[in-house]
């Protein structure tokens, strides 16, 4: 159907004396979502997630029913599937929009604000279902995950998106949620073109030592955020941005280029404290800094 929702394989009517119509449901398995252990994890895959929230925000909003909101929306109604983001209770989804005399009867109100919706010709709150995810999508998600450690160069991007959904009563019917959906839907692209972060320019004042076909398997130290709870294991563009990054941590003296890529395409970098034991491997390449 193209909702992120939960995949349900199949399922099991049973009428019996004891438990009288039971139906037991088979779906894919998905992982609680945690909010503070998702605010660990790189800025990739947050990102992955709110993409995969916005094109949920997007289906609900032009489904065949019409537009649905799910009444209860918060963290605990989601899981996390093969790093997406998926609903998993639907029993608070409603298609019914307001129905209204004036505008005063489209009010909407939240903990931190409230808004006022036009009324319709037709007696219905514009676009209230919509509104409603939207919001909810911004005060549990994108105000959290989106702007926390992100690439500089899609900072201002970023800012719009989550200033626009935290504001959406100043704009037209959907057209926050298309913004939304259209600039998360395009940014990973372009990460493959150097646009995803701005290309680093190499120091000028340090210089690396290639060694192809190398691997320093310890003097590993700990950095934040890292795909690795024992190492500083971050993704790159390009070895450029790995210089960068190894110049602004004191203890960095090496780092070593994997063969490995993260969703977007991005490459999986170690980031070292020293160089002085390095091994053969073909799939990797170290980059030592030269000391005078």
């Amino acid at each position: 159907c193209g909702c992120d929702c939960f995949q349900l394989y199949g399922y099991c009517y049973q009428d019996s004396n004891d438990i009288p119509d039971t139906l037991t449901t088979i779906t894919e398995l998905g992982s609680p979502l945690e909010m503070i252990q998702l605010l660990q994890t790189s800025w990739e895959d947050r990102f992955r997630i709110c993409l995969s929230l916005v094109r949920l925000l997007h289906y609900l909003a032009h489904s065949p029913l019409g537009s649905v909101t799910l009444l209860d929306f918060r963290p605990r109604q989601f899981v996390i599937v093969d790093g997406e983001l998926k609903v998993t209770d639907l029993d608070d989804a409603s298609i019914e929009e307001s129905s209204c005399t004036s505008n005063s009867d489209c009010f909407m109100e939240f903990p931190a604000r409230n808004f006022t919706l036009p009324c319709s010709v037709e007696g219905r709150c514009q676009s209230m279902n919509e509104k409603r995810n939207l919001y909810n999508a911004y005060r549990f998600f994108f105000t959290y995950l989106l702007p926390h450690s992100a690439p500089s160069s899609l900072r201002p991007l970023l800012d719009k998106i989550v200033n626009a959904t935290g504001n959406h009563n100043k704009h037209g019917n959907a057209s926050i949620c298309f913004f939304s959906y259209l600039a998360l839907e395009l940014s990973p692209s372009p990460s493959v073109n150097s646009e995803f972060t701005q290309k680093c320019v190499k120091s000028a004042n340090t210089q690396y030592r290639r060694v192809p076909e190398a691997f320093i398997p310890d003097e590993n130290y700990r950095c934040w955020p890292s795909y690795h709870h024992k190492g500083c294991l971050l993704s790159v563009f390009d070895v450029n941005e790995a210089i960068e990054i190894c110049d602004s941590y004191s203890q960095c003296k090496a780092f070593v280029l994997t063969n490995q890529t993260t969703w977007t395409g991005r490459q999986l970098v170690f980031f070292k404290m020293a160089s002085n034991h390095i091994v053969p491997d073909p799939d990797k390449i170290t980059y030592v800094k030269v000391t005078d």
